[in-house]
């Protein structure tokens, strides 16, 4: 098991700093290589070091697996990492692919991971060197189908800069990680639907004075055992079927994870000012081509304000008009009757 607990060096640090705490946090792992070490999986002797990509594995209910992560230092310097496997998410807006932090326990894949026993206080790296690191995965008897995304990330032990939230001052280290997708075979079903589709309008005041511009915004959901790699169709139709807006599929370069929920916008940046919209967002994914899911949402692109001081005018000219017409049958003072 990997410690939770802060280092002495964070303990004696947060009393240097002149702040009411130091927290000592690290975002979730990026890519595989961040310019100073890198995180992949061990290549073949001789092979390339980005001869892997990522971690793909399948293993039955029970099974046990092993493999090698290598972690390369291309600084000048040794640097000490603290290596742990963690699960996988995709981020709520926007989708982006994260393995969760060190102070996050993992529930799936991540907690099928085995480190060697010293990897879970440091691994030390030397400069311009390379340290393989073997693990195991143990699928549970009771796994389910499907797949299980998760990764190995090596940590920095080192506060690399300091910022500040809030009234507190943070350290910041710097993770990286090397994703890991291991398939349980049994039944297997791709699942995606769009739901909650809304249009946000930005128009001038008065129309066409500039264009008027639009955001569409969306949820995609996995509702599968897969992984999906979706690819949205936006339509809109005004009134008479006319089409004002038409972007054909194209993929979100986006890997959605089993059971995940991501909103994503849009921009429509030459929207109607003027006229009753449907507007339609269809997903669906170049693996699974009977995959399809569609919705939608209805608006009225009405200038308002223009429209509420026409009427304004409007009501203004009619009462004026009706006060002429009331002076001009009122007779007149010293006048005899009829």
């Amino acid at each position: 098991m990997r410690p939770r607990t802060p280092s002495p060096y964070a303990l004696l640090l947060a009393l240097l700093l002149p702040v009411a705490s130091l927290l000592l946090g690290a975002p979730a792992a990026s890519a595989a290589d961040n310019g100073t070490w890198g995180v992949f999986p061990t290549p073949p002797p001789g092979a390339a070091m980005t001869e892997r990509a990522y971690f793909f594995h399948q293993g039955a209910a029970g099974s046990t697996l092993s493999d090698s992560v290598t972690i390369v230092n291309s600084s000048d310097k040794e640097l000490t990492f603290q290596v742990f496997a963690a699960d996988a998410v995709n981020t709520p807006v926007g989708g982006a692919f994260a393995l969760l932090p060190v102070e996050t326990l993992p529930k799936d894949v991540g907690a099928w991971i085995a480190l060697p026993p010293g990897t879970a206080h440091t691994v030390t790296v030397p400069p311009k060197g390379r340290k393989d690191v073997p693990f195991t995965v143990k699928v549970p008897e009771d796994a389910a189908p499907g797949d299980h995304v998760g990764g190995i990330v090596a940590l920095n032990t080192a506060v690399e800069g300091i910022r500040q939230d809030g009234k507190v001052q943070v350290g910041v280290k710097r993770s990286v990680g090397a994703r890991l997708y291991l398939r349980v075979p049994g039944p297997v079903a791709a699942g995606l639907s769009v739901e909650d589709v809304r249009v946000s309008r930005d128009a001038p005041l008065l129309p066409w004075v500039r264009r008027a511009s639009a955001k569409v915004s969306y949820t995609l959901v996995n509702r599968g055992n897969v992984v999906v790699e979706p690819r949205v169709t936006l339509s809109a139709e005004g009134l008479f079927g006319r089409r004002v807006l038409d972007r054909p599929a194209r993929d979100l370069k986006l890997t959605l994870l089993p059971g995940r929920r991501i909103e994503l916008t849009e921009a429509w940046p030459d929207a109607p000012q003027s006229d009753r919209v449907r507007v339609r967002v269809e997903a669906g994914a170049s693996a699974y081509p009977d995959l399809r899911s569609r919705a939608g949402t209805d608006f009225l692109a009405v200038p308002w304000p223009a429209l509420g001081a026409a009427l304004l005018l409007a009501a203004t000219a009619l009462a004026a008009r009706a006060l002429r017409r009331r002076r001009g049958l009122r007779p007149e003072r010293g006048s005899p009757p009829a």
